[in-house]
């Protein structure tokens, strides 16, 4: 879907659930609490989804998919490991300024998720993770694939640290871009 494509309704239904569950918690937040915030009647919000469940898969599956191929898409593109890590570090930087309300909802709720989603979403993150340290073994061969996946994950910390940030203003969010990528760099390969 292109950036410039209306957002259907049900996109703006899934986008204020996202906040809410993020701000107020999964059990903190009914059909009815998203049916008033989006001025929907409850039968009407059952139309677009069955039910706050799958609100927080709609939420999430097409997340992890869009991290993982967006990062194997990066990865294919680079010429050199160094230019493959810069564009990973970039792409996630990127993702995780933009959506700060869907990691907070990923880090606190994915396990209210049911078993067969959880599990898809946690096998699209560990092929994500995957991009990540196959690129640093080749750039640090020595480090390893165990030590490189703790390093992809100290790095996914300091990344995805936004929703604790706070709002970020327009005119801070090319030096919080920069202060993350280079946390995340300084991480990876110790600069």
């Amino acid at each position: 879907m292109s950036s410039t494509a209306p957002r259907t309704r049900r996109e703006e239904i899934l986008e204020v659930a996202v906040r809410m569950f993020a701000a107020r918690g999964y059990h903190g937040v009914s059909m009815d609490d998203i049916g008033r915030a989006v001025a929907v009647t409850g039968p009407a919000l059952y139309h677009h989804f069955k039910g706050k469940e799958a609100m927080l898969v709609a939420a999430l599956r097409p997340v992890s998919q869009g991290l993982l191929d967006g990062g194997r898409a990066r990865v294919a593109s680079a010429t050199a490991p160094r230019e493959a890590l810069e564009a990973l570090v970039d792409f996630h930087v990127e993702f995780a300024l933009a959506n700060p309300a869907v990691i907070a909802l990923h880090l606190h709720e994915l396990d209210r998720l049911p078993d067969e989603s959880r599990r898809e979403i946690r096998r699209l993150q560990r092929q994500y993770v995957e991009e990540w340290v196959a690129v640093l073994v080749a750039l640090r061969p020595g480090l390893g694939e165990s030590g490189a996946r703790v390093l992809a994950h100290a790095a996914f910390g300091l990344m995805n640290s936004t929703p604790y940030i706070g709002r970020i203003a327009d005119t801070e969010r090319a030096e919080t871009t920069r202060l993350l990528r280079r946390a995340a760099l300084g991480a990876l390969v110790g600069e």
